[in-house]
């Protein structure tokens, strides 16, 4: 089955407050877990992809994710913040700290509040391991996505980059890419399908981001 046309997306609305970046543009990528999408990124820059972008900094809410490690590996400044009351704006601290004009959530489990949302509006983005809006929400991460769609009797699956807003998992679609659901499936081998496309997109939204950044960066 051929994926469905991305809907449209624009970065550019509303306009952050951030001042216009100088090259290369600067990228902070949120990560809870593994980071296996983390280091589909790392890969992509080191190939001279990401469209000129440069990953400055890792933050993970998890003090044993091995997102962090794969950052240390990689000479990439890394943080652990602990969730809880303040996160947001340790997080929108450390961006500042890293000079970061985008930020990627690769995996990353906590809800985001203000005023990091509204100091990266339009500059933030999530990948979800779903076809959203079905199987988004509170608690729909990871496992819990694909047994979901498993239950549910779905025949197609995916993933999806959307924008950050305070609403979870609500924001403008960026792109989608769909994997079929087989009869054999488990949530394991599901998660495993979805997760190869996961590491394609996540990179050409970043290179897709940090090309509007550019352009935005010239007005």
């Amino acid at each position: 089955m051929s994926d469905p046309a991305p809907p449209s997306f624009s970065p550019l609305s509303p306009f952050s407050p951030l001042s216009p970046p100088s090259p290369p543009v600067s990228i902070l990528v949120l990560a809870s877990g593994n980071g296996s999408n983390l280091q589909a990124l790392i890969d992509e820059e080191k190939r001279g992809g990401l469209g000129g972008g440069a990953i400055a900094g890792v933050a993970s809410d998890r003090s044993g994710a091995y997102a962090l490690e794969r950052s240390r590996q990689a000479g990439i400044p890394a943080c652990f913040f602990p969730r809880g009351p303040g996160l947001s704006e340790r997080v929108l601290r450390f961006a500042r700290e890293r000079s970061a004009d985008i930020i990627i959530l690769a995996g990353f489990l906590s809800i985001l509040e203000n005023p990091l949302i509204d100091a990266y509006a339009g500059w933030m983005i999530n990948l979800h391991p779903s076809l959203l809006p079905k199987f988004g929400g509170k608690g729909m991460h990871g496992g819990a996505v694909h047994r979901a769609v498993l239950a549910a009797g779905e025949t197609v699956s995916g993933c999806t980059v959307h924008a950050v807003t305070s609403a979870v998992d609500s924001g403008a679609v960026l792109l989608q890419r769909s994997v079929p659901v087989l009869p054999e499936d488990t949530p394991e081998s599901l998660g495993l399908r979805v997760r190869g496309e996961e590491h394609r997109i996540i990179a050409e939204a970043a290179e897709l981001l940090v090309r509007q950044r550019r352009l935005y960066a010239g007005r």
